[in-house]
């Protein structure tokens, strides 16, 4: 795959307007969003689920691609079709998550590394007959009392550029992403430095990997203050914070940013990539690749009936997607 295609891949991901659904979650994940809401959590069920999000009437006008978990790249609409192919035909880019999540850091109490290098090669070859056009690696940045060492964010920032040439080097865009967690009581400040520290150690990896970064999408946590913190961040702030983090450790060569909702509320992060947006000119397209800020509300939907409600939960599904694709442009409003 030449450069020239892997960088038309990821600007399609990032085409106006349109943005990333992520509906990667792990069986456990998927089971605890199950449990909640009171669905079992079997293999029919999760496709029955994965197929209404899917097959969503007009949901390829908003969204350009779709971040998959490796039982639903495998897995067929009701009518046999693979879902890839199903997604391709639609205009859909099928994506796929590829590591095996995060685990303890060894010698850093309190601090994550993720996984999955080991045999990578051989699945994302497979992953790219199956249909996939990029993928996904997630690490996770924990701040707390002298957390993030420089160690915790060397290491994912190595671990995930060796994926993203993994991934190049088999045809595959990867979406790199860094997610500095909202756990804890840190203030904004405290979220802008050390996701700038993140950031600028990411881009070092990738270039001393010769990953090639206008085939390559960043996947970004917002700047934020902590969950736990006293300090409210009002909108402007949150998006002026990020932009200017952004700005300062991303290279303008990069064909764009989605952000993750990472805990926000459906709403929140819908304003707050539209502030961003409103705020531009920027020197990369800013968009979305939201699972649970794209999802929740169709959940409970079709929860209270699995066989009549597949329609309603669509139609919100649709609007959450529309919103999304609207702030995207700096055009979404407030209903």
């Amino acid at each position: 795959m030449s450069i020239e295609q892997l960088a038309e891949t990821a600007q399609a991901m990032v085409a106006p307007g349109k943005g990333i659904i992520a509906i990667d979650e792990s069986t456990s994940t998927i089971g605890k969003r199950f449990d909640g809401v009171g669905i079992p959590n079997n293999e029919e069920n999760r496709r029955a689920y994965r197929e209404l999000l899917l097959t969503t009437p007009g949901l390829s006008d908003h969204i350009s691609g779709a971040i998959l978990f490796d039982e639903t790249i495998r897995q067929s609409t009701k009518a046999g079709v693979p879902f890839a192919k199903y997604m391709a035909e639609q205009g859909i880019l099928p994506g796929i998550k590829v590591d095996k999540g995060t685990h303890a850091l060894a010698g850093f109490p309190g601090e994550l590394v993720t996984e999955g290098l080991d045999g990578l090669r051989s699945r994302l070859e497979e992953y790219y007959k199956l249909g996939a056009r990029f993928a996904k690696w997630r690490a996770v940045i924990t701040i707390g009392e002298d957390m993030p060492s420089g160690t915790c964010i060397d290491v994912n920032a190595h671990a995930l550029a060796r994926y993203a040439a993994l991934c190049q080097e088999q045809g595959l865009v990867p979406m790199v992403e860094p997610e500095v967690l909202m756990d804890g009581d840190h203030d904004i400040e405290t979220c802008y430095e050390v996701t700038e520290v993140t950031l600028r150690g990411l881009f070092d990896a990738l270039y001393s990997q010769n990953v090639m970064l206008e085939g390559t999408i960043l996947k970004a946590s917002m700047v934020l203050p902590g969950k736990d913190s006293d300090e409210r961040a009002d909108i402007d702030e949150v998006a002026e914070a990020t932009l200017m983090c952004l700005k300062s450790s991303v290279p303008a060569i990069l064909p764009g940013i989605v952000f993750l909702s990472g805990g926000q509320s459906d709403e929140r992060s819908t304003a707050h990539l539209d502030a961003m947006n409103r705020l531009g000119p920027n020197p990369w397209p800013l968009s979305f690749s939201y699972g649970r800020a794209m999802q929740q509300a169709a959940l409970k939907l079709w929860s209270q009936d699995l066989v009549n409600n597949v329609g309603k939960a669509q139609e919100t599904v649709l609007a959450r997607a529309r919103d999304n694709g609207l702030a995207a442009q700096g055009k979404w409003k407030k209903r």
